[in-house]
């Protein structure tokens, strides 16, 4: 009688994780994702970048929404502040890893590309201008939604006017510099985001970062305008002081940015090229 033998199938052997996706990646190699990276977002059109402006604008108000609706259900102790900013990095979260445009990456990515290749100065206007525009859009459109309407129980709404009370506050100095902060941080973010190649990776260091935005109260151009318009909305707080807060944080925003982040991570890149 003739017996059948079964053949077991050979053991599948575990992939190996590439070079690329298993080693920390090099200066060099983290600005040239920068430089690819902002060549594809100068090559979109003014209404693609309109669109996905506002788009980010409005996903930022989660973050004084977040911080909002910890502050109305946390009770009364010592450690609320700190508990009720530890969501205050979701609106972050929700814009990068979604790839919507926010303003204060692009203090990193085009500016990174024109260091190496100056043609893309006029571009870098463009975007600069319809994102930054339309991230204020959409930051006054949330605030809109969030005060005008209904939407919000009374103790959120409440504590949404007073974040944005609060974030209007200060001399014109104090929060330029504040910007000067706030911006460097995010365009640390965009840097750090870019040097990760996994998107728990990428989450966890927006999530850090920019809790320490939050949690020390740094002027933010389009996340603290939610807040402040908020408030503007409400009657809290005059719409020129506003205005007022708004070109100071957007001037500290882009100093924190251009200069302590992009210029410095291009010079260690390009001084290593040169030794």
């Amino acid at each position: 009688m003739a017996t059948t033998t079964i053949r077991k199938p050979p053991r599948r052997q575990p992939e190996q994780p590439t070079t690329d996706q298993s080693l920390r990646r090099t200066a060099r190699e983290i600005f040239q994702h920068v430089e690819d990276n902002a060549h594809d977002e100068l090559r979109r059109s003014p209404h693609a970048l309109a669109f996905s402006g506002f788009a980010g604008g409005v996903s930022m108000g989660l973050t004084g929404l977040g911080v909002a609706s910890a502050l109305a259900a946390l009770p009364d102790v010592p450690i609320r502040e700190f508990l009720a900013y530890l969501v205050y990095p979701i609106g972050f979260v929700a814009v990068i890893i979604g790839r919507a445009q926010l303003f204060t990456e692009n203090t990193l990515y085009p500016v990174a590309l024109i260091l190496s290749e100056r043609r893309h100065f006029l571009d870098t206007l463009r975007l600069w201008s319809v994102v930054f525009t339309f991230n204020i859009l959409g930051a006054i459109a949330f605030a809109a939604l969030a005060i005008l309407s209904d939407a919000l129980p009374p103790g959120i709404h409440h504590q949404l006017v007073q974040l944005g009370v609060a974030s209007s506050q200060g001399s014109l100095t104090h929060i330029f510099w504040s910007g000067v902060i706030g911006g460097w941080i995010i365009a640390l973010v965009a840097w750090v985001v870019t040097a990760s190649h996994w998107t728990i990776g990428q989450i966890a260091v927006i999530w850090l970062l920019t809790f320490v935005v939050g949690i020390g109260h740094f002027a933010h151009c389009v996340a603290s305008s939610g807040e402040i318009m908020s408030a503007v909305f409400a009657g809290q707080v005059p719409f020129l002081l506003y205005l007022h807060w708004l070109a100071m944080a957007t001037a500290g925003n882009i100093t924190g940015g251009v200069l302590i982040v992009t210029l410095l991570n291009f010079g260690q890149v390009k001084v290593g090229e040169t030794d």
